[in-house]
């Protein structure tokens, strides 16, 4: 399951409860990130499954959308049926989103 940018920030803006889980290295975080997100590295998502919630919407996002896809997906698989993968990535939400955002 997949969301674009534009749903997400509708979802954001109108106050739904969404958890926005970045799967990218911290290196990648530091350049940019959307406020609010859970920073978890890809590789540290299963020992760190206790930190993610199993309510409302949980939203995957890395650079453009590969990794989180197989988060997203790894998710599915362990009893989170609320993960949906970020299309596009952060990139897609710089462009879209934040046009100010420093981009990689």
């Amino acid at each position: 399951m997949e969301i674009d940018v534009l749903k997400l920030k509708e979802m954001r803006d109108g106050g739904e409860s969404v958890t926005l889980l970045d799967v990218r290295e911290p290196h990648e975080v530091a350049i940019c990130n959307v406020a609010g997100s859970v920073d978890i590295p890809m590789q540290q998502v299963p020992q760190r499954l206790s930190e993610l919630p199993r309510e409302g919407a949980l939203v995957v996002m890395c650079h453009h959308g590969g990794r989180s896809r197989m988060v997203t997906n790894f998710l599915r698989q362990n009893g989170y049926g609320n993960a949906v993968n970020l299309a596009g990535g952060i990139d897609a939400w710089a462009q879209a989103c934040e046009p100010g955002m420093a981009r990689y």
